[in-house]
């Protein structure tokens, strides 16, 4: 989902059943943002957790706060962000110190703030080659599948395991992505292609 679709979401779009659970995108950029998705079993841990602890309601914003809007917007998730970077970074000075005395080596500083988008990136690009560009597109809610693109970066074991899969097929495809008939003889498919090229 996109940051603002997460921040804007409400209980009336989350189906959480007893094993996993349902989004709803109910507004988005453009018609074919509006979609459901099912949740990854992390995603379903936290939300449960999160609707019993406001009470388990069945309408509101799933997170609220302050804001006129009532909900959780983009400049406060990065000023919380921010805030919890600062945090990790400040713990992790004095666990070095810690670890110096001590003769070990130190942990990595500073860590740097990454916008909350780089998750949706990273997601999108992880699935990328476990479906085909039109489901994708479908899950990332694009309008078009040239944005889609931006996550597919096949590799050459990819192409080599799309060989793999298509195997021997006896159908051959000869009017518009219309099957033809089963062939019965791999000398009668050749001469139905060489007539259908004529």
């Amino acid at each position: 989902m996109r940051p603002g679709e997460v921040y804007g979401l409400r209980w009336e779009s989350v189906l959480l059943n007893g094993s996993g659970g349902l989004l709803q995108v109910a507004e988005g950029k453009s018609k074919v943002a509006r979609r459901i998705l099912p949740m990854i079993p992390d995603v379903y841990r936290m939300l449960k957790a999160r609707h019993k602890a406001q009470g388990k309601p069945a309408e509101g914003w799933v997170f609220p706060s302050t804001a006129v809007c009532g909900h959780l917007e983009q400049g406060t998730a990065k000023t919380q962000h921010s805030a919890a970077i600062e945090k990790a970074n400040a713990e992790t000075v004095k666990k070095n110190h810690d670890l110096e005395k001590a003769g070990r080596k130190p942990l990595p500083l500073p860590l740097k703030a990454f916008e909350p988008y780089v998750m949706r990136h990273t997601a999108l690009t992880r699935m990328a080659p476990l479906c085909d560009p039109f489901t994708l597109a479908r899950i990332a809610g694009h309008s078009s599948i040239t944005i889609t693109q931006r996550y597919c970066h096949p590799q050459a074991d990819a192409v080599e395991a799309a060989f793999s899969k298509f195997g021997n097929r006896p159908e051959v495809v000869t009017d518009g992505g219309h099957q033809s008939k089963q062939l019965s003889s791999n000398s009668e498919t050749e001469q139905r292609v060489s007539d259908s090229a004529a």
